[in-house]
């Protein structure tokens, strides 16, 4: 459909860990923080060296999490086809806030240009935001994004994980993943491809404040200082298999 023409992630940190998580992703990152924004200054935009942002910071009155905007030249039409497709509309304020049929909040924003994927920094690149979908609206949720999006939706390799075929340029890929647990709330996460420099930017990040949670064989899962969980993978950083 080509709708989409650009992503951003939200990492929505509670005010307590505001400034530590703050800190701890432009370190990982290499980008510069924005000035605040909004009326309480609550938003800042991670610059990166190069390319165009595509990583956001919120501080909220809830626990962290991860919120997705899509980027689009007629935000009201796309907000109205995501509610024919199973989405609630939660607020319209020149954007839309919605929720997913699994109850995972995204945003319909305005397209301002952007076009140019960054490159890696420290060996690792954010280039995958992994929806985590529990058992019972698994396959709901897949068809959701792949409608609302126009693209192409491929089984991956355990079977528990489905990709959307993102167009060239996006700068990230949305992932889903079936977990184990039966129901629930939709929520999402942020993967880093690392390539074959995986362990050291782990290392790198426990150095950060980041605290190792599990290994798996193709990635390491880690949370933030703020207790966000997050994985960096051995997928290459420019191709991202």
């Amino acid at each position: 459909m080509g709708d989409v023409r650009w992503l951003t992630a939200f990492v929505d940190l509670p005010a307590a860990h505001w400034r530590a998580g703050t800190e701890f992703w432009l370190q990982v990152t290499g980008a510069r923080l924005s000035a605040a924004r909004g009326d309480a200054e609550q938003f800042a935009t991670l610059l990166p060296p190069d390319g165009d942002a595509y990583l956001r910071v919120q501080r909220t009155g809830a626990p962290a999490r991860i919120h997705l905007d899509l980027h689009v030249d007629d935000v009201e039409a796309v907000a109205v086809r995501a509610e024919r497709l199973g989405a609630a509309r939660l607020h319209t304020d020149g954007h839309v806030v919605l929720a997913s049929p699994g109850g995972f909040v995204f945003c319909i924003v305005r397209h301002r240009g952007e076009a140019v994927r960054p490159s890696s920094h420290g060996g690792a690149l954010v280039d995958q935001v992994c929806l985590d979908i529990p058992a019972a609206g698994h396959d709901a949720e897949c068809a959701f994004w792949a409608a609302l999006t126009g693209w192409e939706h491929r089984p991956e390799t355990p079977a528990e994980f489905t990709e959307l075929a993102r167009p060239h340029g996006i700068p990230l890929r949305i992932l889903l993943q079936r977990l184990g647990e039966p129901d629930g709330q939709v929520r999402a996460h942020l993967d880093l491809a690392a390539g074959a420099q995986r362990d050291e930017v782990v290392e790198r990040h426990v150095a950060l404040g980041a605290r190792v949670e599990a290994r798996r064989r193709g990635w390491v899962v880690l949370t933030d200082p703020a207790g966000l969980p997050y994985c960096v993978t051995a997928r290459d950083t420019v191709t991202g298999l």
